[in-house]
């Protein structure tokens, strides 16, 4: 009889530095087609990152970051993301991801404007609303405000 693994090794880096180091039970990984629940024991599987929201449990508590972009390696008893940025929650500037979301949103609203770049502006607002999810996520306290589509 197999018996499934009671954690998982998790581990995200950046080019920059190793973010997360964990022994974890759950996993959350925002994959570039949608996210992916990894729990011990999981199948071997190889994603894409896109940009979204990671989080992890250890125990009965619930731990956030941001995840930008690169690989995540899945298997029975180990997580590995290869992330372009990531981000702890009470890493984020709260303050400067709202700042960037209204430029993003300011530089989208110019429509007939050829000087705008749609997808530079379209990856930074998409960029900025993650952070600002995530540290609501992680607070609990912070109100997340999103302006009407124009």
């Amino acid at each position: 009889m197999a018996f499934l693994p009671e954690s998982i090794a998790l581990e995200v880096v950046t080019p920059d530095r190793r973010v997360v180091e964990e022994a974890v039970e759950e996993v959350q990984v925002p994959g570039s087609q949608g996210y992916v629940g990894v729990l011990p024991g999981h199948a071997p599987l190889m994603s894409e990152l896109g940009v979204g929201m990671l989080s992890y449990r250890k125990g009965i508590n619930w731990f956030y970051l941001t995840a930008i972009r690169g690989f995540a390696e899945i298997l029975g008893t180990r997580v590995t993301v290869l992330a372009e940025r990531a981000e702890r929650a009470e890493e984020i500037d709260v303050e400067r991801a709202r700042q960037a979301e209204a430029r993003a949103r300011e530089r989208l609203a110019k429509i007939h404007d050829p000087e705008v770049d749609w997808e530079r502006a379209q990856a930074a607002l998409q960029r900025a609303l993650v952070r600002v999810q995530v540290a609501a996520k992680a607070g609990g306290t912070l109100t997340v405000h999103h302006r009407p589509e124009v």
